[in-house]
């Protein structure tokens, strides 16, 4: 017995099975709504966005990242190769020594996969994936093993039976792991959808180093609003589901799964495949819903999700932070899924838990989630001697107060970023009473027909006046105007300002010499990333630059920046009120403490609402704005705009025809 003829017929046969069950997978992804693709040019852009996009988040674990690429690389040379020499025999003197090389390669990466399985964190997945290691080492040794005689290396005689018998039986083992189940199911399931998700990703923008954090509009006129069933995704939706590698990054950064409410992202993703599928969750080997038992959930593509694959719990405990989102190495969007479904229960069955119906009504009735009168809107400006638009038509910078404007924490961080503005003498004003909420909470609560119709009536309202730029000291504000508005405009327009968070605006006042501050005198300070500044918008820098402007060495928490614990704010979160195991803003609170800072800088009113409901003994919480505008050194600007007789309003006026627009990274604004 030999393997010379055997071969190629094994490896033909295993790979037609492997089409066929391709074939059966892509069947089950085109049962989603339609979306349209650049099928060529995502084609394309595939081994770009696979090497060097999806990279950059895997790298973030250099070992892991190093292993993969071993590994995946190793074995996607080593299929070309293997049907190069062994099926149609192309420079089998050449190809089988660098086949050699790549099957070595491969083995080196499995070796690794494998000592990593020997000792597994909780968020990996168990069950099937364990054989996984097993199988690339048994893939690439019997292939390097059936190599050898072909390169010359160990003579043709090698081919003994009873070491043909084993390697055929390893063949067949390596083979039904890497092809079959690449297209049939299994750990291997991941290689075929993840390179096809990449190519048709949801958000290509996300690629290339690019950002696209903002929630897809609903057709308000469609038929259904929302998803109720798995076949309402997108069908490129549902083929990121099936990419998911089941690693458990998404679970362990989770707030609301650490918090022990009923949701784990990866468990989430699983599901949706369960639904996508068929059957039930009984071979699921993750970690569960925290409280939830696996085996209970049952799913079919045609039948509602909701009291079928999960509960309604799971999707009201989310914050909508996108940690998850961060962390997937397959750059899976698990908070689109989330809102989708969340608008079918709002939209079509009026389903918003605990107070979430009350806000809902607010917004509608009232155009903000507290129910306050709308003509308080502008109380908090009273003493403040602020422009009104509808007064004055034009400003360089229309101050956005959002809902701060009703609450009374809230205004001390309004009128401390006022007494900013004036001190560096910026031409602002305020809509006053024409401001609406702008549709953040009626967004993440699943409520897009009240989002769109607040939004349609904040943008006419900003239409009517000119300005250089928005700044808002609230994160959610600043994310819809600046990111979700802008696909609300009518065809063909686009808004022609720039939107600001004010911790950025600050910097550049400081930069450009237009405040000056006083050395920051109080004890150890850390700083807390809120999700929307930071994870949506990408904004980390500029809060810490101002914060060293203090003179404050900030602390940082084991998590921050892009891995920031959220507070717990978001995403309606505090209105739905899950109940878990504990807090998340008292989870927050200890990562502070953990610091030992006396003081915690924030810059968003939801987190500083949030960390202040913690229970003290604990740290201070201050907004930026609140720690700038105590140090300020109320002449400066002053005396530094006498120049030859000038006043600081001319002074400014120099600076603003010499300099012109601000350019800070990429953005910029004219003040």
């Amino acid at each position: 017995m030999n393997l010379e003829w055997l071969l190629p017929i094994l490896v033909v046969t295993a790979s037609m099975l492997a089409v066929l069950g391709m074939v059966r997978r892509i069947r089950m992804w085109l049962r989603g709504q339609a979306s349209p693709v650049a099928i060529i040019g995502g084609l394309m852009a595939m081994p770009r966005r696979y090497l060097v996009d999806l990279h950059h988040v895997v790298a973030r674990d250099k070992v892991m990242s190093h292993t993969h690429v071993a590994t995946a690389g190793g074995f996607v040379l080593s299929v070309l190769l293997i049907f190069a020499v062994h099926v149609f025999g192309v420079a089998k003197e050449i190809l089988s020594y660098l086949l050699l090389v790549s099957l070595a390669l491969m083995f080196t990466g499995a070796l690794f996969v494998f000592r990593r399985r020997l000792n597994p964190p909780s968020r990996l997945s168990k069950g099937p994936w364990m054989r996984l290691p097993k199988s690339l080492l048994m893939f690439s040794v019997s292939f390097f093993l059936v190599t050898l005689p072909v390169s010359g290396v160990l003579p043709e005689q090698f081919s003994h039976w009873a070491i043909v018998t084993v390697l055929l039986v390893a063949i067949v083992w390596g083979m039904g792991e890497m092809f079959f189940g690449m297209g049939w199911g299994g750990p291997m399931k991941h290689a075929f959808a993840g390179a096809l998700h990449l190519a048709f990703h949801r958000r290509p923008e996300r690629f290339g180093g690019g950002r696209s954090t903002g929630l897809k509009p609903v057709d308000l006129e469609a038929d259904k609003l929302g998803v109720e069933q798995p076949s309402d995704f997108k069908w490129n939706q549902l083929l990121g589901f099936d990419a998911c590698v089941q690693c458990g990054k998404c679970e362990a950064m989770c707030p609301a799964f650490a918090a022990g409410q009923p949701l784990n992202p990866k468990k989430l993703i699983q599901d949706m495949v369960v639904g996508l599928a068929g059957g039930t969750d009984q071979h699921y080997a993750g970690s569960p819903y925290p409280g939830k038992e696996v085996g209970h959930a049952k799913g079919d593509p045609h039948q509602p999700i909701v009291g079928g694959v999960l509960n309604s719990e799971t999707l009201w405990s989310c914050t909508t932070c996108r940690a998850c989102v961060e962390e997937c190495p397959m750059m899976i969007e698990h908070v689109d899924a989330i809102v989708d479904m969340r608008r079918f229960l709002t939209l079509e069955k009026g389903q918003t838990p605990e107070k979430g119906v009350e806000v809902l009504e607010n917004l509608i009735y009232t155009d903000n989630p507290s129910g306050y009168a709308p003509q308080r809107r502008s109380h908090w400006a009273a003493d403040q001697s602020l422009n009104l638009m509808s007064d004055v038509k034009r400003a360089d910078v229309l101050f956005w107060v959002s809902d701060g404007a009703f609450d009374m924490r809230s205004q001390r961080i309004l009128k401390s970023f006022v007494q900013i503005l004036k001190a560096a003498k910026i031409d602002v004003a305020i809509l006053g009473d024409e401001e609406l909420d702008s549709g953040d909470v009626a967004r993440r609560l699943g409520d897009d027909a009240t989002f769109q119709r607040l939004a349609r009536r904040n943008i006419e309202t900003l239409e009517k006046y000119e300005f250089s730029c928005i700044v808002t000291t609230d994160p959610h504000a600043f994310h819809c105007l600046k990111n979700e508005y802008p696909e609300l405009y009518p065809a063909g327009q686009s808004p022609q300002y720039q939107v600001w968070h004010h911790t950025t605006f600050i910097n550049q006042l400081v930069e450009k010499g237009l405040i000056h501050l006083r050395p920051y005198q109080g004890g150890k300070v850390t700083y807390h990333d809120p999700c929307y500044l930071g994870r949506y918008n990408g904004e980390y820098d500029s809060p810490r630059a101002v914060l060293a402007q203090l003179g404050i060495e900030v602390s940082e928490m084991v998590r921050s920046g892009f891995r920031s614990r959220c507070c717990g704010g978001g995403g309606g979160a505090p209105i739905t009120d899950i109940p878990g195991e504990r807090r998340i803003a008292d989870m927050r609170m200890d990562d502070i403490r953990e610091t030992g800072a006396e003081l915690v800088a924030v810059g968003c009113q939801q987190c500083t609402a949030m960390l202040e409901g913690v229970v003290e003994p604990r740290p201070e919480v201050k907004d930026i704005a609140e720690l700038v505008a105590e140090a300020l050194f109320e002449t400066s600007v002053e005396s530094s705009g006498e120049t030859n007789g000038e006043t600081s309003v001319e002074a400014n006026k120099s600076h603003s025809a010499e300099t012109g627009v601000w350019t800070p990274d990429t953005q910029a604004v004219t003040v």
